[in-house]
């Protein structure tokens, strides 16, 4: 009789994480502490990339290896979070970017997070096609801002704002469909489970 299969946290998938995680400090640091230098801007351009890339593919190592770990379930999404919410403050710190459209994203992308935990009860909201093209939006967004459109053509500047305010409304959107969907899967546990409901 053979036994289940228990997956090391010491794998692939789960250093690219940590290696995400550790990448946001430093990341931070170039962009921050060099932000008048147009070759360092470059720099924590190719470091956020690298960081992005990893995401991509400790999660398909994972699918394919059976890989997947309770490690990678908890940290995988605090590491993209804290990557791109560096980024959206980063800007904002450096009057690039409005305040107010990092904060309404920051507060929609951590609220998600803690949503899908608090609802785990009654069931689990995976990610939907909106909610992906939403990170791939972002992703795309922010890799266009950060070399300082200061520094680059008009051209570049109407193509990174309009992949911006297309990231905004996608991120907004999506957070409405996400709490639809968590109302919804609320409803339906509390309807199969009516000596729980109150």
């Amino acid at each position: 009789m053979s036994e289940a299969k228990t997956v090391s946290n010491w794998n692939i998938p789960n250093i690219l994480t940590a290696l995400r995680v550790v990448m946001v400090p430093v990341f931070a640091w170039v962009l921050l502490a060099y932000p008048q230098d147009p070759t360092m801007r470059w720099v924590a351009t190719g470091v956020f990339v690298v960081a992005i890339a990893t995401d991509a593919l400790d999660g398909r190592i994972a699918r394919a290896y059976n890989l997947v770990t309770d490690f990678g379930k908890l940290w995988d999404p605090i590491a993209d979070k804290a990557l791109t919410g560096m980024a959206f403050i980063g800007l904002s710190i450096l009057a690039e970017l409005p305040w107010w459209i990092t904060i309404i994203i920051l507060v929609r992308e951590w609220g998600i997070t803690a949503l899908r935990w608090a609802i785990m009860k009654y069931g689990v909201m995976a990610a939907n096609r909106g909610g992906k093209l939403k990170t791939v939006m972002q992703s795309v967004a922010l890799i266009m801002f950060l070399p300082g459109l200061h520094f680059l053509p008009a051209a570049w500047g109407w193509i990174a704002w309009s992949a911006m305010i297309i990231a905004f409304v996608l991120t907004v959107l999506t957070g409405l469909d996400y709490l639809r969907e968590a109302r919804k899967l609320r409803n339906e546990y509390r309807a199969n489970h009516p000596e729980e409901a109150r």
